[in-house]
């Protein structure tokens, strides 16, 4: 089956960058995808609290969401909208980080809320405190998808394996992981987590991912992988911007799971008192 990446550098106009999202639809479909994934943040890329908060609006309000559902309509094509910031219905004044899985009518099929907040301060002089405007996500959520069922995360959430095996154990084949990554942590540690959470769930990751230097001043890595469960790079869209596309060999699942059929030989185990 093949699916489509887009690869984007998203900026802090939402009707550009939904521009950019029904464009990467229509090349997907004409490219004979069944499906696209999109990046983290893919309606708006903006670190400047003030000036991103004329633009944030509810998930029933929200522009881009309805700009990309219609769009999925018209081409006749399911994607995974990594995520947008939107304004949290039960407080207006705090954001969630929310992916959404979009089927071929326009319908929205999943839902899911980054579970994994990034608060930190790095020595480029970068600090970034999402727990400080977002509300994490509290559940882990699988789709049904034509490609089998679509384990959802979102950026950060790559970095805490407890997650994918929760996906891997509740039957999800393949894995979502849209991401907006740091330059410098993307050198170090984008390519081996990919690889690592492909072969310990036995699954494929998809990851689309945001590049390039962006409005607000940031820099993301790129490089949107497809990684298979051998833990093959299938995909890498390496720098720039565009829709890449591969092709997904369900037939390789239960191959490598009976090679090394870990997923059947997790096991509960005590967890050792805390050192003193």
């Amino acid at each position: 089956m093949r699916i489509a990446l887009l690869q984007m550098n998203g900026g802090i106009d939402p009707d550009a960058n939904a521009a950019t999202l029904v464009d990467g639809i229509a090349e997907a479909k004409a490219g004979g995808a069944a499906m696209l994934f999109t990046p983290e943040m893919s309606g708006l890329l903006d670190q400047k609290r003030k000036r991103a908060a004329a633009h944030l609006a509810t998930e029933s309000d929200d522009m881009v969401l309805a700009a990309v559902r219609e769009a999925a309509a018209e081409q006749g094509i399911w994607m995974h909208l990594g995520s947008l910031a939107l304004r949290a219905d039960n407080d207006p004044a705090r954001l969630v980080n929310r992916g959404f899985v979009i089927d071929d009518t326009g319908a929205i099929r999943a839902r899911y809320d980054k579970i994994h907040l990034f608060d930190v301060d790095l020595d480029t002089g970068e600090s970034w405190r999402e727990s400080s405007t977002y509300d994490a996500g509290e559940r882990a959520v699988i789709a049904d998808t034509p490609l089998g069922p679509l384990g959802l995360s979102v950026c950060y959430d790559l970095r805490f394996a407890d997650l994918y095996r929760a996906l891997s154990d509740g039957g999800a084949t393949m894995l979502a992981i849209p991401a907006a990554f740091t330059v410098p942590t993307g050198k170090a540690h984008w390519h081996v987590l990919m690889r690592a959470r492909a072969i310990e769930s036995a699954g494929f990751v998809i990851a689309a991912a945001q590049y390039g230097h962006h409005e607000d001043g940031r820099d993301t890595f790129g490089h949107s992988l497809v990684v298979d469960p051998w833990g093959e790079i299938v995909l890498d869209m390496g720098e720039g911007t565009g829709v890449g596309f591969a092709e997904i060999d369900l037939a390789l699942l239960d191959e490598v799971r009976k090679r090394i059929p870990v997923l059947r030989h997790r096991r509960a185990f005590a967890v050792p008192e805390p050192a003193v």
